[in-house]
């Protein structure tokens, strides 16, 4: 991270060598305190908040790259010998920003060759994805390094095509991704509310779970309702027919949806769909088309945010960093739950804990009465009868080491963070790793495309204040009604091959 910091430094190969490795290493630091700063938090997931830290790093950098001060260094940088150019005009920081991420896709494309097939922790490979995070970010800023000797005319057709396919992809997944959330967290509730009545649990945690699914449902109703008023207020005057159109169209889509949800047809063949999931999918739907017309150039005078009185730098600043946050988590998120597409992560590792506790069952069946003769095998055999009475959730089992380590050995261990992949991973690291490189192609497309030259002088480029930008955001939002549409009259259509 910090070698990255220092690339202008590198004209002079002395000093910038001996500050850069300096930096790297504060750069490691960072990502090792983040794995381990907090005892309570799993290794897996330190690993995907140091990884989206990362993608973060390097989003603001690629933005950074598109102020005339950082051309100004790209050029200085070149020694002035080398003219950066598209079509006749000068372009470093368009350039940059596709070497920027073109260098982090390489890096997880590479990671996800060399971590593919890898089942648990216990595989030699798994501390390539969880540590060695000084070695990662030098050869992350290497990349960098490296993309800046290859010709321009190679970052000129990936930036028109390969990434443009990418971003496409990436766009599309996290629409699929956000309708499986919807569903699963509607049937969630409603088998938590189920499994109430059923056992005959306090009325309170029913309660709390009823209260919850139908706050939750109106409240996104009620925000998506507010939402669609201050657009139609704010950003559909006289002569402003895009947004007019986005926003009446999001509102008919929100109410047909919703209708589909609870009709009988969709009721009859899946009892779990309803107002629930629609809720979710139209408070998306509806904050994408704001945020497309929040973000459109001003130049028919559609978008009073640009007009705001304030301090222009920093609302771009504010507004660009917020991005890149939610882009970090959105892709950190998909790369995590990206194998809900064919069955989740999480759903594969509880069929493999099943299929552990199923096993240690008919060992334990035929081995009729033999009664456990230390310690650990009793322990062992608790878990296992606990896990499949279902008081307690599977991963506990991964509480349980397999080998025979010593007291004193397993003490030391609870300084450091928890390892709740020796049994099996909590994603698939290979899949992880593409995802994130279809989210550098997002974030370099976002940046380069149709820049608009609405700010007049500012330092800063607003990030996604293009028409681009914001007919992507509303053909998206159609997207994901389409997507939610299929997966609730799928069933009717296609009922041999749903099981509800």
């Amino acid at each position: 991270m910090g070698a990255i910091l220092s690339l202008p430094l590198l004209a002079v190969p002395s000093a910038g060598t001996l500050i850069s490795f300096a930096a790297s290493c504060c750069g490691a630091a960072t990502c090792s305190a983040v794995c381990s700063a907090c005892n309570k938090c799993n290794n897996s997931i330190a690993t995907r908040i140091a990884y989206a830290l990362i993608l973060l790093v390097n989003s603001l950098l690629s933005w950074i790259m598109l102020t005339e001060w950082a051309m100004k260094k790209l050029s200085h940088l070149t020694l002035d010998y080398v003219s950066i150019n598209c079509a006749g005009k000068d372009c470093y920081g368009w350039l940059a920003v596709h070497r920027f991420n073109f260098a982090l896709g390489a890096f997880h494309l590479l990671m996800a060759i060399i971590l593919l097939g890898v089942k648990s922790s216990k595989d030699g490979r798994a501390p390539i994805q969880n540590g060695f995070w000084g070695p990662k970010l030098v050869a992350w800023a290497g990349l960098i390094v490296g993309t800046f000797f290859i010709p321009d005319r190679f970052f000129v057709t990936w930036g028109n095509y390969v990434a443009l396919i990418g971003a496409m992809l990436f766009l599309l997944l996290g629409l699929i991704l956000l309708v499986d959330l919807a569903h699963t967290w509607a049937e969630y509730a409603l088998r938590k509310i189920e499994e109430g009545d059923i056992s005959a649990e306090s009325s309170t945690n029913v309660r709390f779970w009823r209260t919850l699914l139908v706050g939750s449902t109106a409240g996104m109703y009620l925000a998506s309702l507010a939402m669609t008023i201050v657009m139609y207020i704010f950003f559909a005057s006289s002569g402003c027919r895009m947004n007019q159109s986005a926003i009446t169209i999001n509102l008919l889509l929100l109410l047909a949806v919703s209708v589909t949800s609870i009709s009988p047809t969709v009721q009859e063949y899946n009892t779990r769909a309803g107002l629930a999931q629609s809720a979710m999918v139209a408070f998306y739907c509806t904050y994408l088309t704001l945020s497309a017309v929040g973000m459109e150039p001003d130049d028919q005078h559609c978008n009073p945010l640009v007009r705001a009185n304030g301090t222009r730098k920093a609302s771009v600043i504010v507004g660009a960093v917020v991005t890149f946050l939610a882009m970090a988590y959105t892709t950190t998120r998909a790369a995590t739950y990206g194998l809900a597409l064919g069955g989740s992560a999480q759903r594969g590792n509880q069929a493999r804990y099943a299929q552990l506790s199923q096993d240690d069952a008919s060992t334990h069946d035929l081995e009729d009465s033999t009664q456990p003769t230390s310690r650990r095998q009793m322990r062992a055999q608790a878990l296992q009868e606990a896990v499949a009475a279902g008081s307690i959730p599977a991963s506990a089992l991964d509480d349980d080491s397999d080998d025979e380590d010593s007291d004193e050995e397993n003490s030391s261990k609870k300084n450091k963070s928890h390892d709740d992949e020796r049994q099996a991973t909590q994603y698939n690291y290979s899949l992880f790793h593409i995802i994130f490189l279809l989210g550098t192609m997002w974030v370099a497309t976002l940046l380069t495309t149709s820049v608009s030259n609405d700010i007049g002088d500012a330092d800063f480029v607003p990030v996604g204040r293009t028409y681009w930008a914001s007919w992507v955001k509303i053909v998206s939002s159609w997207v994901c009604y389409a997507i939610y549409a299929w997966s609730l009259l799928a069933p009717v259509i296609l009922p041999d091959r749903f099981d509800y």
